[in-house]
């Protein structure tokens, strides 16, 4: 089974957006305690004022679906949503290679073998 990720921004009314990711955070903790949840992030643009962004990493297609059933999922979107979005994109891939970006000699490489 391969792993799968999701990477989202999700821009919010910049006035509104730190309240959004504070009161966020049960639902981040209900996430994070699904099986098959690796990681789970939801955190502050440093670039755009307005923007949130996603990181989400799952042990595999049925633990995504699974998410997608929980009411954390839902409790996410719902809260999410109070928040102004102006703007969203989400995206999900299917992990077909993993590797560290450090090799044994403490460089950055592009290979992953």
């Amino acid at each position: 089974m391969a792993k799968i990720l999701i990477s989202a921004q999700i821009d919010l009314d910049p006035a509104q957006r730190e309240e959004a990711l504070r009161t966020a955070r049960p639902h981040i903790a209900a996430a994070l305690a699904e099986k098959g949840c690796i990681h789970y992030d939801w955190s502050a643009c440093a670039m755009n004022p307005a923007r949130v962004n996603v990181f989400e990493e799952w042990e595999s297609e049925d633990a995504l679906a699974a998410h997608f059933r929980d009411p954390a999922y839902t409790g996410m979107r719902d809260h999410i949503g109070k928040f102004g979005i102006t703007g969203a994109v989400s995206n999900k891939y299917r992990v077909d290679a993993e590797a560290p970006v450090y090799n044994a000699q403490g460089n950055a490489s592009e290979a992953f073998d």
